[in-house]
């Protein structure tokens, strides 16, 4: 039997989201572990559980969607963000894909749509509705790193370059007066940033770019 997944549910009507329970909860592999009303509660939720996937819909009254999914994958890179919305999926996807999320999928999405979403995703595969790719513009605009634009600020930069010379996390919050925490919080935000997960990954990611920098400018 596969691993349990344990899911998350953020949304503002209860109705819904206690029907998206009871339909995940049919598959033995999946466990609701909380349904939130609230984005920012929903943020701590996911900071303090880690669930391997949140349903997360893009409307949360007064809340921005793309501010909460962003905080989410900040305090829990490993969780997938899946945006259930009723609006034209395409029209959003590429911005929300760039800010974290795994994937989206309509509310008025069938039960075994969103089981095969989450059956890709157990595999690092993410689904589409056909539609959606046919009315896409093709190519894609290349990504910030692909530009040569490394998307990050000059501290967390400074802090990378610092990483990649081997120094220690404790050095580097000596050097530029912050505490240790905070470290660990630059961190999160750069993980985003670069799409990894690990040090050794961001260590490569950035290595990565300094060299095509470096022969951009040879």
């Amino acid at each position: 039997m596969s691993q349990v997944w344990k899911i998350a549910i953020i949304g503002s009507h209860p109705t819904s989201m206690l029907g998206t329970k009871l339909i995940l909860e049919e598959q033995k592999d999946l466990q609701v572990i909380g349904m939130i009303q609230n984005g920012q509660e929903g943020v701590k939720f996911v900071e303090d559980h880690r669930p391997n996937l949140v349903l997360l819909d893009y409307r949360l009254g007064e809340q921005s969607a793309e501010q909460v999914l962003e905080q989410m994958k900040q305090v829990s890179p490993q969780s997938h963000v899946v945006m259930m919305t009723d609006h034209d999926g395409l029209s959003l996807l590429q911005g929300l894909i760039s800010r974290g999320a795994s994937g989206m999928l309509s509310k008025q999405a069938s039960p075994f749509q969103l089981i095969h979403l989450i059956a890709g995703l157990r595999e690092d595969v993410t689904a589409l509705p056909l539609e959606w790719v046919k009315q896409a513009i093709w190519p894609l605009p290349a990504s910030p790193i692909a530009e040569g634009n490394l998307p990050l600020t000059e501290t967390e930069t400074f802090i990378m370059e610092r990483i990649v010379q081997g120094i220690t996390y404790d050095k580097i919050a000596v050097e530029i007066e912050v505490s240790r925490r905070s470290i660990d919080n630059y961190l999160r935000k750069i993980y985003v940033k670069l799409g990894v997960n690990t040090r050794a990954q961001a260590i490569e990611k950035y290595a990565l770019y300094t060299r095509k920098g470096r022969q951009q400018y040879a």
